[in-house]
Order: C-alpha cells, then structure tokens, then sequence
C-alpha cells in the first residue's frame, strides 16, 4: 500500500473514531500527524510542526475571547432582547429575528456553536410560547448563524481564507461570504413558508412590557456592555477599515477590557473555545504532514483523473456535505480545500467558486442532530417534544444533504466563477 494511500485512510479513521467515540478530532489529528510523519513520512519533529497554523491559532483565541467576555457580561443577552423589542411583538417577525440574531453575532466573530448556543434556547422558549414550529426556529438560528459564519472577520471566514491564502488560492472574502448568506437565506425562506410562517401574520404578543423585562433580567446598558459594544465595532473598522490582524486585533481589545472589568476577564479565558482551537490546530496540523509527504498532489491528481472536472467537483462538495452532517464543518473544510488544491491548479474550475461550493456543502449541513449546532438546537427543545423534534432534524437534515451540494455547484462552480 502506498503512503499515500495510507495517509488518506489514516484521515478516514480520524473522522471515523471522533464522529463514534466522541473523542476531540484535533486530538486525533495530532496524535495522526506524530504517527504517520514518523513512521510513514519519514518526518522529524520539525517536519511535523511546520503545519502548524500559528496565524489561526491567533485569530480563534482572540476572537472567541473577546466574545467570550461579550457574554460574560451579559452583552449578548442585551443584544438577543433589544432586537426581539425591535419587532413590537409582531409574532410572525420572531424567526426573522433569531434568524438576523445569529447571522450577526457569527459575522462579527462568534463561533456558529457560542452563537446557536446563546440564541437556541430563547429561540425554542419562543416557539414554545407562541406556537411556532420547532424545526423553523431551530432552523433560523442555526441557518443565520451559517449565513454570518463567512464574513471576513468571522472565524470561518478567517479559517477558510487563511487556508486559500495558505495554499496560494486566489480567494475573494465577498464571494465566500454572500454566498453562505444568500444560500441560507434562501433556505430560510423556504422553512419559513413550508412550516407555517405566513399563518404567523396578524398575531402579535399582548404582554406587558414590564412583565417582559422581569422575565428578561439584562435590560440595561451597563459601563461594561456599552465598550463591549464599542469593541467589537472597533474589530469590525480594524479589519474592513484598516486591514489589520483579525486574531491580534481581537486579543488586544479583550485584554482591555479585562483591565477594566477582571471578574468578567477570568470567566471569559476558560470560555474560549479551546476544543474547536484544538480540532483545527490539530486537523491542519495532519494536512501540513500531508503536503509534507506528497499526499495532496497525490489526491488531487485522483480526483482530477476522473476526467470531467464538473463532476469531480460535484463529487467534493458531496463528500463534504457528508461527512460534515456527522463530524466538524471546520475540520471537513480544512482537509478539503488543501486536498482541493491540484484539482483546482488545472485552472478547469474557478478556485473561488468552488471553494465557496464547499464552504456552503459542508456548512448548511449543520442542522443534522448529529452535529454541533444541530444538538444544541435538540437540547433546547421542551423534553416532551425532543424525540419527535429529533426526527424532524434527521429528515430536514437528510434533505438538506441530498439537495443542497447539488444547487451550489451548479450556482457557485459550473459558471466558473473566479
């Protein structure tokens, strides 16, 4: 068997044993790379770590600390009830709002899982209360926290395009992130009309405004939440006004604010996100052995041999729909697009288009009540509803796999866009 053949199946066991044993995928890839490159590759340690992402490292620290301490602080919360204020108790508006809720905290530098975890449970309370369709609740927020995940300063968008740029891809920011946001929005839409949205129309909610804000409990604009504020729209004139580092950016303005409010610092260090830190660490780790050994030149050359270009890409963004339903979005996209690279150097399909393809595959996917968000989403739901509401995800979820790879390949990739 050839080592490159090997590296591929080693990958393959690395998603397998984290999708069935709960076992952290970064952990896998570590523990994978230090194998195969010793064993396989020939490697040292020096070989090992070259793959190291030292850059993303940064940014996902930084941006999951700030944030953190967003929610420490109860700026999060403010931000959830101020909009949901926003709609004057028009029900039908409701999903709209988790919806935009979700794509905001995302596109500003929340995690998809922080931001679906913030908003799920209010999200559910809601349909609960006033009748709404689970699934369409549970859908807005996890579709709107996807349709912010690839702004230029989110941590998706930041991982992919590091990635391109790593890779010596040409990469265009706007396209990944409308692209994500268009197709999640379309969905949006559809869930919205098919699971009883417009019946919403006319209902509004005739609670007190008082007895709202007893319920609510973080109504105020404190000193902390007011630079909380004012920090996070700092990061987004850094980077979009300036062109400054993301991750460094980010660190900087959260080591601020913990100068000024300690309590809320110190909460926010055990609250960054240091398993998703690790699995990307980690899984890029295992893709710099592959480059190392030739494995990627290798697989891309396979995918190129089938010998139609449009249907080697259409098989990708299959794969990574797949496979992503069951395991990390963010570890799926960080093997892929490397794997991606040789296939896409044959300048048959546009680097840009089919790299947001993948993007959108391996991430609208997310509703599965076997990943992330999708369990968050099942987790919120009352307990007399969660088994029937669990099936409803597999079935969405399943349909989602089966129908969307297909409509971004054909939108993103067979124009030959970028």
């Amino acid at each position: 068997m050839s080592p490159e053949l090997i590296s591929i199946l080693v990958l393959a066991v690395v998603f397998a044993v984290a999708t069935t044993r709960s076992i952290n995928m970064g952990v896998l890839a570590f523990a994978a790379a230090f194998g195969v490159g010793e064993l396989v590759a020939d490697l040292d340690a020096d070989g090992i770590f070259a793959g190291f992402p030292g850059d993303l490292f940064v940014v996902l620290v930084g941006i999951t600390y700030l944030f953190a301490i967003a929610r420490a602080n109860g700026t999060t919360d403010w931000l959830v009830r101020a909009a949901i204020r926003l709609v004057g108790g028009r029900i039908a508006l409701i999903p709209w709002v988790m919806f935009v809720i979700t794509a905001a905290l995302t596109g500003i530098g929340a995690l998809s899982p922080a931001a679906v975890a913030v908003v799920a449970p209010i999200a559910l309370g809601f349909a609960q209360r006033y009748g709404i369709s689970p699934l369409l609740m549970g859908g807005m927020v996890i579709h709107g926290a996807q349709g912010g995940g690839f702004s230029p300063i989110s941590v998706y968008g930041s991982i992919v395009n590091g990635i391109m740029d790593r890779e010596g891809l040409p990469g265009n920011e706007l396209v990944l992130f409308l692209a994500s946001l268009v197709a999640n929005l379309l969905i949006a839409g559809v869930l919205f009309v098919t699971l009883g949205g417009p019946r919403l129309s006319g209902r509004e909610d005739d609670t007190p405004r008082d007895a709202d804000q007893e319920d609510d409990g973080a109504t105020g604009l404190t000193p902390a939440r007011a630079a909380t504020l004012a920090a996070l729209a700092a990061l987004v004139f850094a980077v979009l006004v300036l062109d400054l580092d993301a991750g460094l950016t980010a660190v900087t303005l959260a080591v601020v604010l913990n100068i000024f409010w300690p309590d809320e610092g110190r909460r926010a260090v055990s609250e960054i996100a240091w398993s998703t830190v690790l699995l990307i660490c980690g899984v890029l780790t295992y893709v710099g052995v592959l480059e190392e050994m030739g494995t990627i030149t290798w697989a891309g050359d396979a995918v190129g041999d089938i010998g139609v270009p449009l249907l080697a890409a259409v098989v990708l963004c299959y794969i990574g729909a797949l496979i992503s339903a069951f395991a990390s979005s963010v570890g799926i996209m960080g093997a892929l697009i490397p794997l991606a690279v040789p296939f896409l150097a044959q300048g048959e399909i546009g680097a840009v288009g089919m790299v947001a393809a993948l993007a959108v595959s391996a991430t609208v996917v997310d509703v599965s009540p076997f990943s992330t968000n999708g369990a968050l989403v099942l987790a919120a739901a009352p307990e007399d509803r969660r088994e029937r509401f669990f099936r409803q995800l597999m079935m969405y979820g399943g349909a989602v796999v089966a129908v969307v790879p297909a409509a971004a390949w054909l939108v993103l990739v067979v124009p030959g866009l970028g």
